[in-house]
C-alpha cells in the first residue's frame, strides 16, 4: 500500500500540486495544532464538545479542517483544553 508521504513526495514534483499544497499549508498547521492541543489535554472529542457546549461531530470537523472556525471558537477551544490562543502575523519569506 502506498503511503501518503510517498504520494506527496511524488506529487510535489508537479508545480501545480505544489502551489495548491502550499496554499493550504496554513490550514494544515491550524488543524494539526487543534488536534495536538486536544490530545495533550487528554480529552476525547466528546468530552471537549461537552465543555464547549457543542457536539462531537463539530469537534471532528474542527480537527479535520472541514470548517473555518471563528476566533471566538478558537478561544473557547483553547480555554476548554487548558491552553491560551496566540495568533501572530509573520512576514513572508523574502518580502517585507
Amino acid at each position: 500500500m502506498t503511503k501518503i508521504k510517498d504520494l506527496h513526495k511524488t506529487w510535489s514534483k508537479d508545480p501545480d500540486y505544489l502551489k495548491d499544497y502550499q496554499a493550504l499549508e496554513e490550514e494544515f498547521t491550524v488543524m494539526a495544532a487543534i488536534a495536538k492541543a486536544r490530545r495533550r489535554s487528554g480529552l476525547s472529542q466528546t468530552e471537549l464538545a461537552r465543555r464547549m457546549n457543542t457536539t462531537q461531530s463539530t469537534m471532528a470537523r474542527l480537527e479535520s479542517g472541514r470548517g473555518q472556525p471563528s476566533t471566538w471558537t478558537l478561544v473557547r477551544f483553547a480555554k476548554a483544553t487548558g491552553h491560551t490562543l496566540k495568533i501572530s502575523f509573520q512576514p513572508e519569506k523574502g518580502k517585507r
